[in-house]
């Protein structure tokens, strides 16, 4: 039925058949074919990289062989400990593969591209559990070398820490950073400010007290590679900037290595780390966040953030932007409901004074919002979906800009929000004089580099009050303050000294690149992975093994704990590489602690042949 009858003399006419030859020239153009693809396209690439990682993941990867190394480093008790140390298995943990030097594994984009669009969901924290991650210590790149010191760092980078020409040629015209020589080179300039951060600032102060110490901690959101930041350290402006990890590949990473406060972060559908009232500054330039969109939940997310009299800077779209007369017209409705003052409208840059107190709730009517319950606290942002109320902070007035001191003296002087804890001020006193104490005891005794250009960026894990960070604040460092988000939410007083910092579960991986901190400290080691029980939640390797990846080569760890724990420390640190001493705590201190101090080697993987 439908065939076609042919005469017999021309059935087949016209029909080839295939020889041996035909054969092979038709498997050699679909060779070429397939070369071309994964050759010249994103999706040889992709394979590729797959293809490598999964190789590579399959032998580090092996959760028996985990497990060993966890049962001879991180022991479930003490007799088990002091077992494994004494069969002398010494354990050294394997390199991971060269396609992981640049490894974040909360940032994943080979995992996270499968999650959601919706409000950039998948860009976004999404950390693997900790058995699916790979137990190896992340390598430097090939050429990699000891970063330049700070502050010439602030202008010129190696280019083969960091080999990506991504920004370099899409933005060079624009003065973000162009390739010289051995070096990325950084004019300081951006998308909306192309004559140089120096000038743009200087038109800000204009209409914002950035040189009178009222203003001391800003936000700079979708960064770029974060030279507003770097140049508002020139006006003792302490700037926090994020960006998401994304198609430009690294912004972060390159003001990082430049010595400016950075983290990787996405205003999606969380709250941003933050404690509420942080900042005096919010800064946009150009970040392209919807701030009205979603019922207003980014604005308002800015509005947690921003402390009383605090200022909002949004350069770039949508103000007096072609073709968003709406979201610009939304943007000063809403504003105008949180009666926040527009004080200025030049160009596309825009600036916002935030109101003393609580926000003008009869208003918020006109855009469905409400006031957030009172047992709703603002302090908590890990983890925690963006709100479409408004929080009312205890002490709002009292921690506004005007109330507090100026900087410098605010870094010494209890904050308001101190006498929400009991005996707070006498707490907070005594912590600032222990740990001017100790980094003396540091620097003097053991020797360790602060207060050199060496030593730039520097963490510390268990941050508390800020103390440590507060005694170091004559030396050419900044500190990331960590504040765990099991502990008592602290952050707001180290924002109110003038200090920034970040919540952090470290459980979990650390929102940035690999090989970015010169010093990480840390206090009480052991309860990180602990939960308020005492009960353990997760392995003292794996969080070593995090603090290696995020640890330059040649850099400092400071670990204090128990003389216990500093064992296990110790044997942990030698099986990541890292070469270390134990010392006896200062001689003011009185809970018997041990010091480990250590550097971590400058190892590279071996030479393959291409």
């Amino acid at each position: 039925m439908g065939h076609v009858n042919l005469p017999p003399g021309r059935r087949g006419q016209g029909a080839r058949q295939w020889t041996l030859l035909d054969l092979a020239s038709a498997f050699m153009f679909a060779a070429v074919l397939v070369f071309f693809v994964l050759v010249f396209t994103s999706l040889g690439d992709s394979l590729a990289a797959s293809g490598r990682r999964t190789l590579a993941r399959s032998s580090t990867s092996d959760p028996r062989q985990r497990q060993r190394i966890l049962a001879i480093l991180d022991p479930p008790s003490s007799a088990t400990a002091a077992a494994a140390a004494a069969s002398g298995r010494a354990v050294v943990i394997d390199a991971c593969p060269a396609e992981e030097v640049d490894n974040m594994p909360c940032e994943d984009p080979r995992r996270n591209s499968q999650l959601s669009r919706e409000m950039n969901f998948y860009r976004e924290r999404h950390c693997p559990m900790p058995e699916d991650m790979p137990l190896c210590l992340v390598p430097p790149p090939k050429g990699y070398r000891s970063p330049v010191l700070w502050p010439d760092s602030l202008h010129k980078i190696w280019h083969d820490n960091m080999p990506y020409d991504k920004i370099a040629e899409r933005k060079g015209h624009q003065g973000w950073m162009k390739e010289e020589g051995p070096y990325f080179i950084f004019p300081g300039g951006g998308t909306m400010f192309p004559d140089g951060a120096a000038h743009y600032i200087s038109k800000l102060g204009q209409f914002i007290p950035i040189k009178k110490g009222h203003i001391r901690t800003a936000l700079d959101m979708g960064c770029g590679v974060a030279s507003f930041g770097g140049f508002m350290l020139k006006e003792n402006v302490m700037t926090i900037s994020f960006a998401p990890r994304d198609s430009h590949k690294s912004q972060i990473q390159f003001a990082l290595e430049r010595g400016i406060p950075a983290f990787v972060a996405m205003l999606g559908t969380r709250q941003l780390p933050f404690s509420a009232y942080s900042f005096d500054l919010v800064h946009c330039s150009r970040c392209l966040i919807p701030f009205t969109a979603h019922n207003g939940t980014y604005l308002i997310e800015v509005d947690r953030l921003l402390r009383p009299e605090g200022f909002l800077v949004i350069s770039g779209p949508p103000v007096q932007w072609a073709n968003q007369d709406k979201e610009w017209t939304d943007l000063q409705a809403m504003t105008h409901a949180l009666c926040y003052e527009l004080i200025a409208v030049d160009g596309n840059t825009a600036i916002w004074k935030k109101p003393s107190g609580v926000s003008c709730l009869p208003n918020l009517g006109n855009f469905n919002l409400d006031q957030c319950n009172d047992n709703d606290d603002p302090n908590e942002a890990w983890y925690i979906k963006l709100k479409k109320c408004v929080n009312k902070v205890p002490l709002s007035a009292e921690i506004s800009i005007g109330a507090i001191p100026k900087w410098p003296e605010r870094l010494s002087k209890p904050s308001a929000r101190v006498s929400l804890l009991k005996n707070g001020i006498d707490v907070f006193e005594a912590d600032t004089r222990r740990w001017a104490r100790r980094v003396s005891y540091y620097k003097n005794s053991l020797g360790i580099k602060l207060g050199t250009p060496h030593i730039r960026n520097v963490m510390d894990m268990n941050a508390f009050f800020g103390g440590f960070a507060a005694a170091l604040n004559s030396d050419p460092v900044w500190v990331m303050n960590v504040i765990p988000a099991r502990k008592p939410l602290t952050l707001g007083i180290i924002y109110d000294r003038g200090l920034i910092g970040v919540y952090h579960d470290w459980c979990e991986a650390f929102s940035t690149y690999p090989r970015t901190y010169d010093l990480i400290h840390v206090a009480g080691i052991n309860s990180l992975v602990r939960d308020t029980s005492g009960k353990k939640r997760c392995s003292l390797v794996d969080l070593m093994v995090e603090m290696d990846r995020i640890l330059r080569p040649e850099g400092i760890a400071v670990v204090r704990d128990s003389p216990e724990v500093i064992e296990k420390v110790a044997q942990i640190a030698h099986a990541i590489r890292w070469k270390a001493q134990v010392h006896e705590s200062e001689p003011e201190s009185r809970n018997g602690e041990k010091i480990l101090v250590a550097t971590k080697t400058f190892w590279t993987l071996p030479a393959t042949s291409d």
